[in-house]
């Protein structure tokens, strides 16, 4: 019997070893990982099942309405209709939900089929080019449950079509937002302003305060810039459970309800604001038409109570339509905005830093008397023109001859007013007494008041800083001094520089509103009122929860806050650190002159059988701007002129101040005279009217 066989055990016992190590290494790996995802990185992927289990939606707050002082509405929002499609909710059928995309097609002439969606080019609801099948099936690749804008903007007669379609077309519905609107349109859109989107630079900042970049909108310019704290309100939020298909179940947080924005009352008055706008339009078409050329192209029209500082009526022409931009911010409207030479999206009231003029005279008038420069009686010879050598305040300067003229004997060829005081050189807006005032004349007036004082009372009266008002983009204007001239134009000042100062010429600057707070100071007695737009800040319920208070910057009959410098310093204006007020009779003597403008100066014809006793000044600019230079109209002793007034009445008791500004408009008297008289004729038949009496004007 021979023995039985075995089976022989032909692996080699490394090869077992190293199988048994790569299993064991296998499994340690899986085991660390398991490790690592369980209990390491449990808290992040929980975080993370947490953010796929839920949902927080953000809850938009309604924003503030602006009203004007008498409760004309300016700023409102209402209802903006979008067609939304959920696509959980459409039919199975592939033939329904065709019949379906085929009718809204036909409805809101969005074409069934155009342009794949793709990552060169994405889906962005309201924007993007695509047809409704596209859209459909984006809904469907992305969240079903969530709806997705088709059209945006719709009318109201399409939007109860859908809604009375809702059997016919499930999973398509209305989805209402707020939209922005702006009853007075282009009447108010320089004060108002306009929103848009949350720009990129500013994305952190707003969702930060909870916004949504995606779908928020934010003050672009106006009261709804300054004010998108106030008026913004603040979102709220709810935290939902959702499905793996992206339907919304249930809260599991209580819901944040958003806080409204605030309500805000403006100081302007619409019925002053459209009949002002109405009065510039009106008296621009006319001398265009006189002329026989688009020649005085733009304006400014500002009204302001002395008193409080409240802006009664602010008018830029040419302006634009805010409604054009409450949906989208059309790129070609605001491309043909951005390219007018007039530049429309600026409010000029308070940015175009322009030459006053013979409104600066008013400064001069103040700074020569409250020096003793000149006294209240004092004659001053005022011929047609003079001749100085003129001396700079820097050594080894040489003297050169310059003549100084007087508007009558350049315009009208006449030899000056004589003689002249101080009152009948404001009535009559002498250019060569001012010149002497500011500038000093051989041993009649000597010293003048300089360049160093003469800019020390431009300041004070509201000059080379910005106005304080709530708007953006507000200039300061320039007042020079012989350092400024130094470092800018690489010359010394002379008292040529100072003479042409002294009338509101050279290189001096100043905005409308900056003329009008000069004049209204004056008219308050030396009362510099904080100009301002916003009369009241009220609550969802129309209570007022911030009222209005007038703001004074100083009294310049009581703070002292005009600077003493030191006289004849060939270094320029050196300050000694004194200050000074203003005698309370200095302005009493300027408001003389101001109303001797309108008895029997350069204002009289203009204010000729007008009931109103009213006190102004009248302004003619020469300037030489890039557009001037462009029409080749800056030829040597004959610029082109800007036309201004400006002028407060009753004269014995102010409640309004008024300045007209008229680009190019030649003379001012004449152009931007009928203006002021105009609103200032409005403006007590508007009080008229709203005390119910017919009262004999002031």
């Amino acid at each position: 019997m021979k023995n039985s066989s075995t089976i022989q055990n032909t692996l080699d016992n490394s090869r077992i070893l190293m199988f048994i190590l790569i299993v064991f290494i296998l499994f340690a790996v899986y085991i660390v990982r398991l490790y690592g995802l369980q209990i390491l990185d449990y808290v992040q992927f929980l975080g993370q099942s947490e953010n796929n289990r839920t949902i927080t939606v953000n809850l938009p707050a309604q924003r503030g309405i602006i009203y004007d002082r008498n409760g004309v509405v300016l700023a409102r929002n209402v209802p903006s209709y979008n067609i939304v499609i959920t696509q959980a909710y459409m039919p199975d059928d592939a033939g329904a939900v065709s019949n379906i995309i085929q009718g809204l097609s036909e409805l809101t002439g969005v074409p069934v089929n155009k342009g794949e969606i793709t990552p060169e080019n994405p889906f962005v609801p309201c924007i993007s080019d695509h047809g409704i099948a596209q859209i459909v099936e984006y809904g469907a690749t992305s969240e079903p449950y969530q709806p997705v804008r088709v059209v945006c903007n719709v009318t109201r007669e399409q939007a109860l079509i859908v809604e009375e379609n809702k059997g016919r077309w499930p999973g398509v519905s209305v989805e209402t937002v707020p939209l922005r609107d702006y009853p007075t349109g282009v009447l108010t859109s320089d004060i108002i302003g306009f929103l848009g989107p949350i720009p990129d630079i500013s994305k952190d900042y707003y969702e930060g305060l909870g916004f949504l970049s995606n779908r928020d909108k934010v003050g672009y310019a106006g009261i709804e810039y300054s004010f998108q704290t106030e008026l913004g309100g603040t979102n709220g939020k709810r935290v939902l459970v959702r499905d793996v298909a992206g339907q919304q179940l249930q809260d599991i947080e209580p819901p944040v309800q958003p806080i409204p924005g605030k309500n805000l009352r403006l100081t302007i008055d619409t019925r002053l604001q459209e009949a002002a706008t109405a009065i510039l339009k009106d008296e621009l078409d006319t001398w265009n038409q006189f002329i026989g050329s688009l020649s005085m192209t733009s304006g400014v029209v500002a009204a302001i109570n002395p008193k409080t500082g409240e802006i009664l009526a602010l008018v830029s022409y040419p302006s634009y339509e805010n409604n054009r931009l409450t949906r989208i911010i059309p790129p070609y409207y605001y491309k043909q905005l951005l390219q007018d030479s007039t530049e429309p999206l600026r409010n000029h009231a308070v940015y175009a830093e322009l030459p006053a003029g013979s409104v600066f005279k008013l400064v001069t008038a103040t700074g020569a008397l409250n020096e003793g420069v000149v006294t209240p009686d004092q004659i001053i010879k005022t011929p047609g023109k003079l001749v100085i050598q003129e001396k700079s305040f820097f050594v080894n300067a040489p003297n050169t001859s310059r003549e100084f003229v007087d508007w009558v004997y350049k315009t009208l060829g006449i030899e000056g007013f004589k003689q002249l005081n101080i009152v009948g050189c404001i009535a009559n807006s002498s250019n060569v007494c001012f010149y002497k005032l500011g500038g000093g004349y051989q041993d009649e007036i000597n010293p003048g008041l300089g360049i160093c004082r003469l800019g020390t009372y431009a300041r004070a009266l509201g000059y080379g800083t910005q106005p304080g008002i709530e708007l953006p983009e507000t200039a300061n204007g320039l007042i020079p001094d012989p350092d400024w001239k130094r470092l800018n134009q690489g010359q010394s000042w002379t008292i040529g520089d100072t003479y042409i100062m002294s009338v509101g010429q050279g290189y001096a600057l100043a905005t409308p509103l900056q003329v009008l707070m000069s004049a209204a100071t004056i008219a308050n007695n030396g009362k510099l009122m904080e100009p301002t737009l916003l009369k009241e800040v009220l609550d969802g319920d129309g209570n007022v929860i911030q009222p209005f208070t007038p703001k004074l910057r100083w009294d310049l009959t009581k703070d002292p806050v005009i600077d003493i410098y030191a006289q004849n310093s060939i270094r320029g204006c050196q300050p000694t650190g004194e200050k000074k007020t203003v005698q309370p009779w200095v302005f009493d003597i300027v408001k003389q002159g101001m109303r001797q403008a309108v008895v029997e100066g350069t204002l009289k014809a203009i204010f000729q059988d007008v009931n109103i006793a009213a006190a102004g000044k009248t302004g003619t600019a020469e300037y030489c701007d890039k557009y001037a230079q462009q029409k080749d109209l800056c030829k040597p002793g004959n610029w082109p002129t800007h036309a201004w007034t400006v002028a407060f009445a009753p004269y014995n008791d102010p409640e309004i101040a008024v300045v007209a500004f008229v680009y190019n408009g030649r003379e001012g008297s004449t152009v931007a005279g009928p203006i002021v008289r105009r609103v200032l004729q409005a403006y007590f038949e508007l009080k008229t009217i709203d005390s119910g009496s017919s009262a004999v004007l002031p």
